[in-house]
Formats: C-alpha cells, structure tokens, sequence
C-alpha cells in the first residue's frame, strides 16, 4: 500500500501560497545554470571550511554537508504557532530540570516514574541541589520538528545539551543571499543573521551573582579534532569572544580564569561544547584532558555559569521524551502546543510486546542514541537487520523505545534529474536565559536519498535554508 506525503509546495497539483514566487525561479532556472551554481555553492562551503566529521569509516573523516539551493519555506502564521510551542516546550523542559535537581514534585506527584530520572546516566548528582542563575539548565534547546500536513507538527526529540548545527542554518542563508539576491528582493524573507547577537545576550543574561561587571563569556571546545570545531569557532568570531581549550582555561581562589598575553582574565560565561563527563577530572572523569580541574567546585559556589548546564542531557533522554507533554501540563497548567509522536517504552512488558509484534512497521531507536545511528527504520530494514533487532530488544528492552513510521513531509530538492520532493525535518534553536528567544527559521535537513526518512549528515543527508516569509 502506498503511503501519501504532505507535498510543501504542491497541493492537489497546484503551487501552494509560500512556494508561489518559487515557481518561476524553478521554471527559469537551466539544468547548466543550476549546475554552475551547486558548484559555486559547494566551493563557496569549502572555502569557509563547513565540513563535518564521520569516524570509523576509514579515509578522510572530514565531508562538506551537501546542500540543497531550494528553499524551505513557512508562512508567518505557520511560523507563529511554531515559536509559541518551542518556547512553551523550553520552559518546560527548565522546570523539569530546576524540579528534578531540587525537590522532585513531578515524581512525587507520580507523573513521571523515578527509575527514568534518578536511574538516568544522564542524571548528575553532583549538581542536585544546586540551581543555576534565573533556574535556567539548557541554555539552547535544539527541538527536531517534523510536519505530516497542512496542519499536523509533531516534536520528534529535544536537544538540551549542545546541539549543533546552527553554524549551518547561518551560512545557507548566507550562500543563498550571496548566489540569488534578486530571489531575496523579491521575496520579504525574516533575517536571522540576529542569531549570534541573541546568543550573546542570552549567555551574558545568566553570568552568576559574583560577576559585579560586563560578563566575560567564551566557548570551551575539545579542539580542533571535533566533528563541530569549526562551529565552535565560527560562533566564538560572530560572538567576539575567545575559543578556549582546557588548557586555556584554570581554577583559582574560587573563580575560572583564562590566560592571556596580558595576564589572567576572570571568566563569567563558559558555553561548553563538551560532554559532562569530561568537564571536570575531579569530579567525573579522572582521564579526561578536555576539562578544567576545579571547575565544578567554582559553578557550584556561584562563580562562574555553564551553558548549558551539566546534568541538563537528563531532559532530552528519549525515554524521559515521552512525558515532555506532561512537563507542560504539570509546570505550566497548559495543554501542549505541539504534540510528541507517539512512542512506546521497550521496557515496558506490554510495550515491548506490541514493538516485537510490529518491528517492520516501526522505528526503534536507541534511548542514548544520536545521529542517527543505532536505530533500526523498519519499512526500509531487511529481514536480518530486522531479526538482529529483535535480540537487541530481547537483550536490553529498556535501552530502546519504537514509535510509528510517520509520513514526514516532503519539499522539492534539486536532485540529478531535476526537482523533485525529498523528506524533511527541521530544527529551531532556541535561546533561554533572562528572555526565551528564537530567531525565525532554523535548520531544515533533507534525506537526499529517494524515499530515505532518514536527514541526518552523517547518514547521507543535507542541509537547506529556511524561509519565514514576513507579513
């Protein structure tokens, strides 16, 4: 049986309102011109050095993320009820946060089971009973969004950590402008070059308590041997602020300084983009060469802020995923904006049964999983990936959840032979500190592979730019 996809473009054959002006530009455009200009983009990509790493695949790891020149492109009012959701969703999910790391009301209360909170690898102690300046955990929140219809937004998972990505919703829209300026002038298109002046605002609006002067925030990176380095690096120019590594960085008389050619410097704001684990040898692990020795003593006591901070990957937990919507209803006493795809819980009896009885029609994935690694699509999976599923699942039920094979939406994508639809989804980044901000757009990844629902770059997918068309 065939599975129908909501077309963003094209309804019942015609051009719906967003993609109007888009039409003619397609029409217009020679098989020879948008060769020239896919080349163009991919050298204007290697130019400024936009790769992304695969490990364990031998070669080269480093790849340039293909990207799409079609745009995707929203309405204002579509736009509109978006933002609402994804800031109800951030609030939420800091509540959680502040509640489970201070008195646990919600699992008081019974609404979410204690062994997925307390019992969470994710979960660190060593901050329980401490709060961060303005209650505020997960600095920017990544929330992956697919579309079914007109109408029809699920959240497929929620990135409280360090998402990345947005050093790539920035340059698309950048290459874009630069190769089609009239496409730009004749279409009102909200900007989001704002992003990294927000993000500034929203790191230097969570300095601690003892910072008394304009607060010193950096970016602490494990280097250059990271598959995001050069976002660290590109946000750390756009934000005017220093690129750190460990070594940059030391612990004394209760603060964090940083060393510079003209002494050391007090720093306030450490946006981190390295895991918990390794951000601190005394207090977690004792190898990591990442972090900064003393580190989590000076957060603790109020002398410096971590964004986002540790013990914040206990929210984005794919099993904890499933009472997001229960988040909003207990901290808010609001009914979900935007709702969950529906899931089951492997670890569940009764849940795993249903997933065992129906693996060729569902996604699992991995609770701890990313990238897209690590998870079976069932519709696209042979019999043995299936059956060697099914032994994962027997051996470690709780370490997987399933949910539907949704019919995530298509967008038209410049393919060898022309246009033609490819699925998406797309990820907003939303800043919080002493506002909740987002810019209008985020980044949509597309399955460059016909019929693929898989987006991720490290999987074959690619990268488009983001229209929200102004009123």
């Amino acid at each position: 049986m065939a599975v129908s996809y909501f077309n963003e473009m094209f309804d019942g054959g015609r051009v719906r309102a967003p993609y109007a002006r888009l039409e003619d530009w397609v029409a217009a455009m020679p098989p020879e011109f948008r060769t020239m200009k896919q080349e163009e983009a991919e050298a204007l990509f290697r130019r400024i050095g936009i790769t992304f790493a695969v490990y364990g695949e031998g070669g080269d790891p480093d790849r340039l993320i293909p990207f799409d020149m079609f745009p995707r492109v929203f309405t204002q009012s579509e736009w509109r009820r978006l933002e609402k959701g994804i800031k109800q969703r951030a609030r939420a999910l800091n509540a959680f946060l502040v509640d489970v790391y201070g008195r646990g009301e919600i699992v008081k209360a019974g609404r979410i089971p204690q062994h997925l909170v307390y019992g969470n690898e994710a979960y660190e102690k060593a901050v329980a009973g401490f709060t961060p300046p303005k209650g505020v955990y997960s600095h920017i929140v990544g929330i992956d969004i697919v579309r079914t219809g007109p109408d029809d937004f699920y959240v497929l998972e929620d990135n409280c950590r360090t998402p990345s990505g947005v050093s790539y919703m920035l340059e698309n829209r950048e290459i874009m402008m630069r190769m089609f300026p009239t496409l730009f002038r004749e279409n009102r298109i909200e900007p989001i070059d704002s992003y990294s002046e927000v993000l500034r605002r929203t790191l230097a609006s969570v300095a601690p308590k003892k910072c008394d002067h304009e607060p010193t925030v950096v970016i602490l990176t494990p280097g250059h041997f990271n598959s995001a380095y050069y976002e660290h690096s590109f946000l750390a120019d756009l934000m005017g602020v220093e690129l750190v590594e460990a070594i940059d960085l030391f612990v004394e008389a209760g603060f964090v300084w940083m060393r510079t050619t003209e002494g050391p410097r007090k720093v306030d704001v450490i946006y981190r983009r390295i895991d918990d684990a390794f951000l601190d040898p005394l207090c977690f692990r004792p190898d990591s060469m990442l972090g900064v020795p003393g580190l989590m003593d000076v957060y603790r006591s109020g002398g410096v802020t971590i964004a986002s901070a540790p013990g914040a990957g206990v929210a984005d937990d794919k099993a904890v995923y499933t009472f997001v919507p229960e988040m909003v209803r207990f901290y808010l006493g609001e009914e979900p904006i935007l709702q969950n795809v529906p899931t089951w819980q492997c670890g569940r009896s009764e849940d795993l049964k249903y997933v065992l009885d129906h693996l060729p029609e569902l996604v699992v994935k991995e609770v701890h999983g990313s990238g897209g690694y690590g998870m079976l699509v069932g519709p696209k999976a042979s019999k043995e990936q299936i059956e060697a599923f099914r032994d994962k699942l027997a051996s470690d039920p709780a370490g997987y959840i399933a949910q539907p094979t949704l019919a995530l939406s298509t967008t038209p994508t410049f393919v060898e032979e022309g246009v033609a639809p490819r699925h998406v989804d797309l990820r907003p980044y939303c800043l919080v500190g002493e506002q909740i901000e987002l810019v209008p757009g985020g980044l949509t990844r597309v399955a460059l592979t016909e019929g693929s629902l898989v987006v991720n770059s490290s999987q074959g997918g690619g990268v488009k730019d983001t229209w929200v068309l102004a009123e």
